[in-house]
């Protein structure tokens, strides 16, 4: 006959093999949400960024020209060219919740780069100068802060694969960027 004892390990070896499978399963499955998720992602950068519209938005506000922050007012403003508020605000928005999601932990920097990277940080170049004059008297100091930081981020990625690239991290005067970025 089976001992009571040797059925009372065998059961709890069964039961610990069980959990082994179990946790192996969920890693399995994590990981393969995970990989989900950035597919996910990133269809939806390439679908909001790369598509006929928006490309043509992107055309559209790296065309922009102004002289100085009153010339820029005079032609793009929202009271007088809505069109172009809303091209910018899509653009700048879009941008900003990126920058949210990067901090949050929720997307990941090289996907980021990858699908939009240049985008975001020529069009952080570009619109830094209208952005910062806004925050004067328009908007709140930490009005597109996640933009911001997620176009350094970038550009850091940027000046090491490419350190002749313009747009490098020296554009954005890193030591400046550290002091306010830190977490």
């Amino acid at each position: 006959m089976v001992d009571l004892v040797v059925l009372q390990s065998v059961s709890y070896i069964v039961a610990a093999i069980g959990v082994l499978v179990a946790a192996f399963y969920y890693a399995l499955t994590l990981r393969e949400t995970s990989r989900n998720r950035r597919v996910t992602l990133t269809t939806n950068l390439m679908q909001s960024f790369f598509s006929e519209e928006g490309n043509r938005r992107f055309v559209d506000l790296m065309n922009m020209a102004w002289k100085d922050f009153d010339d820029f007012v005079k032609r793009y403003d929202s009271h007088v060219n809505p069109d172009s508020f809303t091209k910018r605000m899509t653009f700048w928005n879009a941008c900003e919740i990126l920058g949210y999601q990067y901090k949050s932990g929720l997307i990941d920097i090289e996907t980021l780069y990858t699908v939009c990277g240049n985008w975001i940080i020529l069009g952080w170049m570009k619109f830094k100068p209208i952005i910062d004059e806004y925050r004067k008297f328009d908007y709140s100091k930490d009005t597109f802060e996640n933009f911001e930081y997620l176009a350094f981020e970038l550009s850091k990625i940027k000046a090491q694969r490419d350190p002749s690239y313009k747009g490098s991290a020296s554009y954005f005067k890193p030591e400046e960027y550290e002091k306010t970025f830190t977490k």
